[in-house]
């Protein structure tokens, strides 16, 4: 999916003068949906460079013996709130770990991706995302940048309309930043320079000390700033001024600035002096006066909020970004390792039989690997990329089968309260998923009350006339969970769905449960909310898009599936680019009392399908370099037509824009679950 962003005039541009990277890159960035403009040097690449240019592609030969002032000064102009990125295209070993010229062009081009060739398509394409990602958010920080000095410029019309003089003192340096309206009223030009001595200087010596006696009661209290004094123009007239300010704080707490505003009262102190009369309507107009600054130093205050919202909203969002990227990467490779041990160890445990400690050792280092499976399908679940079958779910209904077992599971010092509604409540879900979802809210509840107490579970149809925070408009149906327990602080209910972050005891929780709701909840494109405070309790919400389906799920177990023995021998072309797993694979299939032919490769595999064309069944992994799993299942069929396929791969879903119509496996993947599917492909089914 092309990520949406906010200029959408914006193109890759791609320089790449040697071989066919430049047709490459751009093809394949083409087909992700992704626009691309290609410069033919690199004059017309730097001319080419701009706001509208989502990133950058080169090679680093392009690079290595060109002339990069050009370049270097072109990205040192940049506006604030660009930092357009670069995706370096290098060879192998080119990378800047190993590459001290690679680490220079990172240091030269700042914001940088090496991708090294030859490179896979999935990969490059990922990166790319990432970048357009990236470049998407920095398209928005200039759109609440232009709003913010949309705001300033109203600020300071205000200001200059009521004749207010904006000023800051920094106290860590004494650096004082005047505007000219300030400057005005202490008799200077916009031009003249007018430091923090230059206004101590400027203010009557009768009145300095009071001055400085009220700056330091301001730093030390907190109160507000507020005074008149006397100023002596360079002219030598008197004048009087009006001073006020709040003090800001840093992170640590310590005093940093004074931000305030100044007004001229000369005026109104020689009136008061020749009219006393008047002094209870002079008072009314200072009062009003004071109101004024109130309101302005409050589009102030109301801007700097909503600027370190948006800012921490940004990081928040990069965070978990990160963190999906980085726990689907490692739960990808993980799966592969676990298919190894698992495939071994499974095939070891029937030639050990009469050996009882043989068989003891195996069992358990089964059980450690199959723990760790499902370890990475909760890491994928946060990554939003397990393996759904998503139908039609009655929530109703589904609460109600489950009753007994969140009975059993929270014990009987907690009471479980349903509160359901007569009409139904159908989502579209996958329903085992949903299951072990609720089941995992209803455990947490439970622990968050070790003294006991109760629990309701409570289920209501919800529409959305507009799209509210992550979700769009439409039908949902909300499934809440709502405990009694101690609750959470806001810092540990910001942290709550982050993978491996537990409030439990070492080794009491993995800490992924919650992290795999909220993965769950966005792959079907709904939204896990949570709410809590200390000593309240917490509720969970589950919000899921309603389906209009008739044929409602129903959750399966996967051990219903029987595999017929009596099949009879096959030959197999196993494909896959991992020696272990395609070890594993060919001694699980052999086991199964198949013929099988290995390939490492899809173009090993293509060149041994033009030798020899008798095979029953191909079985290829996704995931390798050269030639993908998809595109050796076309270039297959187009050898052999409507040859069984299945296709391996340790992710739940191949990547966009691919569909290809044969089953799959997911690593890692037992016998049983390899012969089941065989048992599939080859009915048809």
């Amino acid at each position: 999916m092309v990520v949406p962003i906010p200029n959408i005039s914006a193109a890759a541009l791609i320089h790449a003068p040697m071989g066919r990277d430049a047709q490459i890159a751009s093809a394949l960035l083409g087909d992700a949906g992704i626009a691309t403009l290609v410069a033919t040097d690199l004059s017309a690449f730097v001319e080419g460079l701009g706001e509208d240019v989502s990133f950058a592609v080169i090679t680093e030969e392009a690079l290595r013996t060109s002339d990069l002032r050009q370049l270097s000064a072109w990205i040192d102009e940049q506006p604030s709130w660009s930092d357009l990125p670069f995706i370096i295209l290098t060879h192998r070993g080119g990378g800047p770990e190993r590459n001290p010229g690679a680490a220079r062009l990172s240091e030269a081009l700042g914001n940088v991706s090496f991708v090294e060739r030859p490179f896979h398509a999935t990969t490059f394409v990922s990166v790319a995302r990432s970048a357009l990602r990236g470049r998407s958010r920095q398209y928005e920080a200039r759109l609440r940048m232009e709003a913010l000095d949309e705001g300033e410029r109203r600020l300071e019309t205000a200001l200059e309309a009521g004749r207010l003089g904006a000023w800051e003192l920094d106290l860590a340096t004494y650096g004082l930043t005047t505007s000219t309206t300030c400057k005005a009223i202490f008799g200077r030009g916009a031009d003249d320079a007018f430091t923090y001595e230059d206004l101590l200087s400027s203010i009557d010596p009768d009145d300095l000390d009071r001055m400085r006696e009220a700056v330091r009661n301001t730093v030390e209290t907190g109160a507000d700033y507020a005074i008149e004094y006397r100023t002596v123009w360079p002219d030598k007239s008197v004048h009087w001024a009006e001073i006020r300010a709040q003090l800001y704080l840093d992170r640590a707490g310590k005093a940093s600035k004074l931000v305030g505003v100044s007004s001229d009262i000369t005026a109104r102190i020689r009136s008061e002096e020749h009219q006393r009369q008047l002094n209870e309507t002079l008072e009314e107009r200072v009062a009003v006066r004071t109101e004024e600054l109130h309101r302005a130093h409050a589009v102030v205050m109301a801007e700097v909020a909503q600027r370190e919202r948006a800012e921490e909203q940004l990081r928040q969002a990069q965070k978990m970004e990160a963190i999906g990227q980085l726990t689907g990467g490692v739960a990808h490779d993980f799966n592969n390792l676990l298919m190894a041990v698992l495939g071994n160890l499974e095939l070891l445990h029937k030639h050990t039989a009469h050996d009882p400690k043989a068989v003891r050792l195996i069992e358990g280092a089964l059980q450690g690997a199959r723990r760790g499976a499902s370890l990475t399908q909760r890491l994928l679940a946060f990554a939003r990329r397990q393996d759904l079958q998503v139908g039609p779910v009655n929530l109703g209904n589904l609460v109600g089968d489950m009753a007994d077992l969140m009975k059993r599971s929270v014990g009987s010092g907690i009471i479980i309260e349903t509160n359901l509604p007569a009409v139904q409540v159908v989502v579209q879900a996958d329903a085992n998923q949903l299951e072990l979802a609720l089941l995992n809210l209803v455990v947490n509840a439970r622990d968050a009350m070790p003294a006991g107490g109760s629990i309701r579970i409570a289920l209501r149809q919800v529409s959305l006339p507009s799209e509210k925070g992550d979700l769009t408009s439409g039908d949902y149906g909300v499934l809440s969970v709502i405990d009694s327990g101690h609750g959470m602080d806001e810092a540990t209910l910001e942290k709550a769905i982050v993978p491996f972050f537990s409030t439990k005891e070492l080794g009491k929780g993995t800490g992924l449960g919650l992290s795999m709701i909220h993965g769950l909840a966005h792959q079907l494109n709904g939204s896990l909310k949570l709410a809590s405070a200390l000593g309240s309790g917490t509720t969970a919400e589950l919000w899921i898009p309603a389906s209009d389906e008739n044929q409602v799920a129903k959750a399966v177990s996967p051990q219903q599936h029987v595999v017929s023995e009596n099949q009879s021998p096959k030959r197999v072309l196993l494909v896959d680019d991992d020696f272990l797993i395609a070890m594993s694979s060919v001694d699980m299939l052999t086991d199964l009392g198949h013929e099988v032919v290995e390939a490492h490769s899809g173009l090993e595999a293509i060149e041994i399908l033009k030798r020899d064309a008798r095979f029953d069944l191909i079985i290829t992994d996704y995931s390798m370099p050269g030639m993908t799993g998809g595109e050796l299942i076309v270039a297959a069929r187009a050898l052999i037509p409507g040859i069984p396929m299945l296709i391996a791969s340790g992710y739940a879903d191949l990547p966009s824009g691919v569909e290809l119509d044969v089953g799959r496996l997911g690593k890692p993947y037992t016998q049983q679950q390899l012969a089941l599917e065989i048992s599939k492909a080859l009915s048809g089914h």
